[in-house]
């Protein structure tokens, strides 16, 4: 019984709330019913007195509103477009070496500022780096030197006890940076805008040589020679990366046909030396390259004939007149000799290169000695390779290889001489304005730093570099007490590195122990046996 009211109750309940929410609905029908025509917030009617008026004027009103949307749209869109065009351009501008065609590329187009100020400040960081002009410095240790290349090897400075005076650049990064400076020249040289409509395409096989540096506040300067069009023409690119993308700075069409190079040599005695130097000139300068004047001043009488002697015999064998003997009396000092030598040149602003008897170069070290210097703007002094003692470093072969054999850079055969500044080339006149060398120096040593320290002190490029076709070749070196004690300590120093590699040296100072060590491996291996 309880069950049952119970249901009855529960049925009763919901038949009550069903009722309430239908009268809930029908109270709510009659609060939304729509007002009349007037004071209606919808649509007007139709059928209204101003209906079809209302209509149109709300149709108009969407159609105003959706051209307005419409218009707003296209202005975003050609906003887009216009920022897209402008980040375009200054990608363009920063990436593409042949943006640069005309100058810099600087000037080109409106760009947003942002773009002017990347640009403004590359510009400044190739007009504070040593491309136009020289910067004046404190002491030879400031100069920042190059490094010089091929499409082959890497010949640098900094070598340390790992890395080798020669070597392939096995860095990726360096090769990369290498192989693109070639690739952007390349392309800036074969570019519609830069050659004429009968110039022959350039490639990689047109590459001589380079050299570049990095300064480690501003960028990476190259100056890339390619061959030129003609016998004793090339063409020079000089390009920039200021730590980013690299830029075409200038390009140069150098003709050296009629570029003559005065050789100076200071001497005294070493006949051998001499008839060894004069060999290498007869073969280099008359008969491969042509365009050389050699000047010895000699100092004393003693051996000055035979000196003079083969002066004659070469000059009768290889017709050669171009040469000019002058003699000094008193002792020897080759800022003297070099001094007076510059100095007696009658003729036009002549190409000098100083050097000693006891130097072999090649005929492209003479080009390269023609394309780093510019009068007025620019002197050239490159390391040279300098031999170790052949006697130590083929000590354990059966026989000493000929000369040309030696010839060879490698950790083992020699070392960048990087602490000598005597064989330089300049203009006479350059050497005139600096003032030439310190006549009160006497003796070995000195007179070549304060030469170079006098251009580090000018506003003259100094393009300092090694290069692949100048050897010193070695010989034994005196060091005479007569000389003042800084000369003497620097003689004693260039003595001992011309003696061998740092291996090598301590494989004859600790050769006792290595004997006495092979000695007791011997015995160890004949008990063994027995």
């Amino acid at each position: 019984m309880l069950r049952r009211g119970l249901l009855a109750w529960v049925s009763r309940v919901v038949v009550l709330l069903v009722l309430l929410c239908c009268a809930v609905s029908v109270l709510h029908m009659l609060a939304c019913t729509p007002k009349g025509d007037e004071e209606q917030l919808g649509l007007p009617r139709a059928s209204g007195p101003t209906g079809k008026e209302g209509y149109q004027a709300a149709l108009q009103e969407w159609e105003e509103q959706h051209r307005n949307y419409v218009s707003s749209l296209q202005r975003q869109i050609a906003q887009l477009k216009d920022e897209l065009r402008q980040r375009g351009e200054w990608l363009r501008s920063a990436q593409s070496p042949a943006s640069a065609a005309a100058g810099l590329g600087l000037e080109q187009g409106p760009p947003e500022k942002t773009q002017a100020d990347l640009l403004a400040f590359l510009r400044s960081q190739v007009d504070k780096a040593e491309v136009h002009a020289g910067v004046k410095l404190a002491t030879e240790y400031a100069a920042v030197p190059f490094d010089s290349f091929t499409l082959q090897k890497v010949y640098q400075l900094e070598t340390g006890l790992t890395r080798h005076p020669e070597e392939k650049p096995v860095r990726k990064d360096k090769r990369d940076e290498l192989v693109e400076a070639v690739e952007s020249a390349l392309e800036t040289l074969n570019s519609p805008v830069e050659g004429s409509p009968n110039q022959r395409p350039y490639s990689a096989s047109d590459f001589i040589e380079g050299i570049y540096r990095t300064e480690k506040d501003k960028g990476t300067l190259y100056e890339l020679t390619f061959k030129g069009g003609q016998k004793h023409e090339f063409r020079r690119l000089v390009l920039f990366r200021p730590f980013g993308p690299i830029m075409k700075v200038k390009q140069e069409k150098l003709n050296m046909a009629h570029t003559l190079i005065n050789i100076i040599v200071p001497l005294a005695k070493r006949v051998d030396k001499f008839r060894q130097f004069m060999q290498n000139f007869r073969e280099m300068c008359i008969q491969q390259d042509g365009r050389i004047h050699l000047t010895v001043v000699y100092f004393g009488k003693e051996e000055m004939n035979e000196v003079k002697g083969i002066l004659e015999n070469t000059s009768k064998a290889a017709n050669f007149r171009n040469f000019t003997f002058i003699q000094l009396h008193g002792e020897f000092s080759r800022g003297k000799g070099l001094d007076v030598g510059a100095r007696v040149w009658r003729g036009s602003n002549v190409l000098l290169f100083f050097c000693d008897v006891d130097i072999h170069f090649t005929s492209e070290f003479l080009n390269t000695c023609r394309l780093n210097t510019q009068p007025g703007k620019k002197v050239f002094y490159p390391v040279l390779f300098s031999q170790y003692n052949p006697g130590i470093i083929y000590g354990h072969h059966d026989a000493v290889p000929p000369l040309e054999q030696q010839l060879v850079i490698k950790k083992e055969t020699g070392f960048w001489r990087d602490f000598g500044f005597g064989m330089t080339c300049q203009y006479r006149s350059d050497f005139i304005n600096i003032g030439g060398f310190d006549l009160d120096i006497k003796g070995w040593g000195g007179e070549d730093v304060h030469l170079y320290r006098k251009y580090l002190h000018s506003n003259l490029i100094v393009v300092r570099t090694p290069v692949r076709g100048l050897f010193h070749l070695w010989h034994e070196k005196h060091c005479v007490d007569e000389l003042a004690p800084e000369q003497y300590k620097m003689c004693m120093q260039s003595k001992a590195m011309n003696e061998a590699s740092h291996g090598q040296l301590g494989m004859l100072v600790f050769r006792h122990e290595i004997e006495a060590h092979l000695r007791k491996q011997k015995q160890k291996t004949s008990s063994k046996k027995t």
